[in-house]
């Protein structure tokens, strides 16, 4: 169950990250650019963070492999067939540039950091796509569907 709440959290992570970034690239060259460049930043560091802990409980349900750490989990991860070498290489960047980013009062490295960021989205969303999603969490998004569809009886303004 730990793992369904995860990738959760994981699928908004990814699509807060994505709005963070797509309103600093509309933002540049204005005087909120910083602003908006910086959020994304955050939003990439919560999203690695989520990540890589889905990877690590994934890895220990599925596998029987446990890992501590972020880049010991990619390490894994990689090692259990499920990215590549040059997948891996990236990951491990992206967990760099994660540690760089308490530095973000130095421009040059934001900067940086935020430049990377559309190619780090790509292979975050790939990292979710990969996990499945447990049987559970295809039931509870029915329920939850359901629920949307009829959120009122006939006539009453009770909801359920």
């Amino acid at each position: 169950m730990a793992l369904s709440k995860k990738l959760i959290d994981f699928s908004n992570a990814l699509k807060r990250l994505e709005e963070a970034h797509d309103k600093a690239f509309e933002a540049r060259g204005g005087e909120n650019y910083s602003f908006f460049r910086d959020s994304t930043i955050q939003r990439f560091e919560f999203t690695l963070e989520i990540a890589w802990k889905s990877v690590k409980s994934f890895l220990l349900e599925h596998e029987g492999v446990e890992c501590r750490s972020p880049k010991g989990c990619m390490r894994e991860f990689s090692a259990t067939g499920y990215i590549d070498a040059d997948e891996t290489v990236r990951l491990l960047q992206m967990i760099d540039d994660r540690n760089l980013a308490s530095h973000t009062y130095h421009e040059n490295i934001a900067e940086e950091i935020f430049k990377n960021i559309q190619s780090y989205q790509e292979i975050l969303k790939k990292i979710y796509e990969i996990i499945p999603i447990p049987k559970i969490f295809h039931l509870f998004s029915g329920l939850v569907l359901f629920r949307k569809s009829f959120s009122r009886f006939p006539g009453s303004s009770e909801y359920f």
